[in-house]
């Protein structure tokens, strides 16, 4: 048996801290090690597993088209894109897609897009305001847009034109619109920050906001966008649309994709202002429609809202009993236990070695992400552990 980690130390560039696990095999809710050990995965690829691994309705289309067509210019028309662009406006209030490789890409294309847009219509704005703690991706200029001091500091100088304010507070974005700006753009759910959710009514302040000013409204919905919170999108249960949206994560099943969508009057890039070798590539966009078109025909953001409410529930039992469980939060099948004191790393170690896959998103907080297909017989499973790993360690934590 090969020494995997060593192989990595010596070739691969350092930029994981990964867990001492070699996956090799994921089927469902499930995956294995090299020794055959089954874990849980309340982590699904970091929200990329939609419909768990390898599911059948994706393998399929990815290995159909892998046999037809791998690769071609996006100088060509080629179905499987403009079949999953079309499917994507269809199912939301935006007009027009553009397909991406990556979350990161498909939000470098909406401020591409909402710059273009602040120089045709709005006399050359061009700064764009993002939250603190928020996350858009690891590209420089994405970089600079994240909200959050430690990705930034290694890369400075960083590009400008974007400006942070706290999340949740719309007085303090009231405070920094001005003819510079061009647009907000926020994430529904701050994912990455700890799943932070905003009060009901703050995104409708901002789109209020936003209408007011004529500047655009970008939602990164990178991470709950698919179903995840338990509506097809986000925005849906927030009653805002927003005029640019990105995807990416679990469109395409676990294949890597992104997508950056429209409203008909901010569609403004032209011919050559924008493009992409490898977006909307075949073999992706293939797997997103067949992903896509199973979330939508099965209605499975309805059994994730209910499933959401379930798992909340047991973590909400969880906080109950044990007393350093400060927070439990999230919406459908994004949520995360946030604890008072920075043990959510020996949390994860404790659960992997008991058959559990959690996330320790930040130093006291885990997040939990599981296949939005997950049963709840599953589900159950999981938790008894994560109720195992707590109880049995109660003393020292």
């Amino acid at each position: 048996m090969e020494d995997w980690k060593s192989i990595e130390k010596e070739y691969y560039m350092p930029v994981f801290d990964r867990l001492p696990l070699v996956i090799v095999r994921g089927k469902g809710s499930k995956v294995w090690d090299e020794q055959g050990k089954e874990y849980i995965d309340f982590v699904g690829g970091w929200a990329t597993c939609s419909l768990g691994h390898c599911p059948e309705v994706v393998v399929e289309a990815a290995t159909e088209q892998l046999k037809t067509l791998i690769q071609v210019s996006n100088s060509y028309y080629t179905i499987p894109q403009l079949k999953l662009a079309e499917l994507l406006v269809k199912n939301s209030c935006l007009n027009k897609a553009f397909l991406a490789n990556s979350g990161a890409e498909a939000n470098e294309g909406a401020v591409k897009l909402a710059r273009r847009y602040g120089k045709l219509r709005l006399g050359g704005a061009y700064r764009i305001i993002t939250a603190l703690g928020s996350f858009h991706g690891r590209t420089l200029a994405m970089t600079a847009a994240t909200g959050q001091a430690k990705f930034q500091s290694p890369y400075t100088p960083l590009p400008f034109g974007f400006l942070h304010v706290p999340y949740d507070d719309i007085d303090a974005l009231k405070e920094v619109v001005d003819r510079t700006v061009c647009a907000v753009m926020l994430e529904p759910i701050q994912g990455e920050h700890g799943v932070i959710v905003p009060h009901p009514d703050y995104l409708m302040k901002v789109r209020r906001l936003c209408d007011e000013n004529g500047i655009l409204l970008i939602l990164d919905e990178v991470q709950t966008g698919m179903g995840r919170t338990g509506t097809l999108f986000a925005y849906e249960q927030f009653g805002i649309e927003p005029d640019i949206l990105t995807l990416a994560k679990g469109l395409a099943g676990g294949l890597p994709i992104g997508a950056v969508m429209a409203k008909e009057n901010c569609s403004c890039f032209k011919i050559g202002e924008h493009g992409s070798t490898f977006g909307g590539n075949p073999v992706s966009s293939a797997a997103g429609y067949a992903a896509l078109k199973f979330i939508i025909d099965n209605n499975v953001p309805q059994g994730v809202a209910e499933k959401g409410r379930y798992f909340k529930v047991r973590l909400e039992a969880l906080k109950s009993r044990f007393s350093f469980i400060s927070d439990v939060r999230g919406l459908g099948l994004l949520l995360a236990l946030e604890f008072d004191s920075d043990i959510a790393r020996r949390v994860t170690m404790n659960c992997l070695e008991a058959g559990l896959l959690v996330n320790s998103v930040k130093a006291n907080t885990l997040r939990f992400m599981p296949p939005l297909t997950i049963s709840r017989e599953e589900l159950d499973q999981g938790l008894s552990i994560l109720e195992s790993v707590l109880s049995s360690k109660e003393e020292t934590f």
